[in-house]
């Protein structure tokens, strides 16, 4: 009797935390996580006049396949990003989102805008 007692109370356990642990969300996902197109222009310096790259956003992190991009959008939608040398921040608000860069093409310095849009 007393062993049935607790084989029953082991059991009932593992089934609630194996049904706890299927309820709870599989990521923390923030309120700009997904596919994002960035337009950077170049204002001053010898870089590239305009680029286009699609970056990806999840869980806040900043990502994109094949390049070197690190940094985060917060939930209130700041972004502070890195790609390659050059720098990034900014604002994102809904599915668009504006901000500044600067960085450096041959040793020499460049800046400029940037904006994006959300897929």
């Amino acid at each position: 009797m007393r062993i049935d007692r607790i084989r029953n109370v082991f059991c009932t356990s593992i089934i609630l935390t194996a049904a706890a642990l299927t309820a709870a969300p599989a990521t923390a996902q923030t309120p700009y996580d997904g596919l994002w197109n960035v337009t950077i222009v170049t204002k001053s310096g010898s870089c590239e006049a305009s680029a286009h790259y699609p970056l990806t956003v999840t869980d806040g992190k900043v990502s994109a396949p094949g390049a070197d991009v690190s940094g985060h959008v917060g939930r209130e939608g700041t972004v502070k990003v890195s790609i390659g040398a050059a720098y990034a921040n900014g604002q994102l608000s809904g599915n668009s989102g504006s901000g500044k860069w600067n960085g450096a093409s041959g040793g020499v310095p460049c800046s400029g805008r940037w904006e994006a849009s959300r897929q």
